[in-house]
């Protein structure tokens, strides 16, 4: 768990940017540069360990070294000099709140969590702004290019009651996606597993025979010339698992950096230019990957009433698929 920011240790800049994170059991024992691996997304072996060396720190300032262990409990420090972030858009849509959840429509690009690249332009970072004497938890995640539902809990206790409802597959999930091609079935069930690749980029998923069991269903939404707008349910929740199911099916998600036609390349160029260039954008077909977390099922955490949780599909991708020839489409009849 990433804690609130603190106040900069003794011989940190004072605008130095403070990310603060508990260690978990789970985790404890690992090397301290493996540990920020894992709390970083898409952070490499060796980047985390540059980070470990310029940035760690003990609460009295004494730097950290990379092959210390980790343990239970205990809070590691990075001071890191502030940087120029990412423009992000910053604009948040509340579906619903109440005392215990804000349910909000979070926009593409925006991340939901720190990373090497964001701080400030980031999710937890503007709720912390938006409730500066109790900020929401994050229930789940989003990946910064995904749009749509996103539920926050407003105490403890309501994440805790939220993340049990996931973890026992008591949620319904609804996405929509932009894929490439015409599906030929108009339903139909997608059970591969999912696994890292034994190559490759690190941030990389593949369906394997020895991967964990996934399963996600499909049901074609609208059809255009050579493209196809399909709702999505996802009944395990892997890493990537509706980019890495729709493109083992040969219908990759218009604007996938990493499983579309050409691999990780774009991902490659992409992470090389810092930007979608006008080249790569009429490659991928879109700057974005084309999917939307449309409709969460969940229980009110304390009243066990059930809530269908709403975001209408993002005005990029309703502008995206009317331009390649569908109909107007904002979402999924319930």
């Amino acid at each position: 768990m990433q804690r609130p920011p603190r106040a900069p240790p003794p011989g940190c800049p004072p605008d130095a940017i403070v990310l603060e994170f508990t260690v978990p059991p789970e985790l404890a024992g690992l090397r301290l540069d493996r540990f920020v691996q894992a709390r970083i997304p898409r952070l490499s072996r060796t980047r985390a360990n540059e980070i470990v060396r310029a940035c760690a720190v003990h609460p009295d300032g004494r730097a950290r070294r990379p092959s210390e262990r980790v343990r239970a409990g205990e809070n590691v420090i990075l001071c890191r000099p502030s940087f120029e972030e990412p423009r992000v858009p910053t604009e948040l849509g509340v579906v619903y709140e109440d005392d215990a959840l804000l349910v909000v429509d979070k926009p593409p690009g925006l991340p939901v969590h720190p990373s090497a690249s964001y701080h400030k332009h980031t999710l937890t970072y503007l709720l912390r702004e938006r409730y500066p004497q109790a900020p929401p938890h994050l229930a789940h995640r989003l990946d910064r290019e995904t749009s749509g539902v996103l539920v926050c809990a407003k105490t403890l206790d309501d994440e805790r009651a939220i993340k049990a409802q996931f973890e026992r597959r008591e949620t319904a999930k609804t996405y929509l996606a932009i894929v490439r091609g015409e599906l030929r079935d108009a339903e139909g069930v997608i059970e591969r597993p999912i696994a890292r690749p034994d190559e490759g980029l690190h941030l990389l998923m593949a369906v394997r025979d020895d991967g964990a069991p996934a399963l996600t269903r499909f049901r074609v939404v609208d059809r255009a010339p050579g493209h196809t707008l399909v709702a999505l349910h996802p009944e395990t929740g892997r890493q990537h698992q509706l980019r890495v199911h729709m493109a083992w099916l040969g219908h990759s998600i218009v604007g996938d950096k990493l499983y579309g036609p050409e691999g990780p390349a774009p991902f490659l160029e992409y992470v090389e230019a810092g930007e979608v260039g006008p080249e790569l954008r009429a490659r991928l077909g879109h700057e974005r990957q084309a999917l939307h977390a449309h409709r969460l099922t969940v229980a009110h955490p304390r009243s066990g009433a059930r809530l269908s949780l709403v975001a209408p599909l993002a005005a990029d991708l309703a502008a995206l698929w009317v331009a390649l020839g569908g109909a107007p489409s904002r979402g999924v009849p319930e």
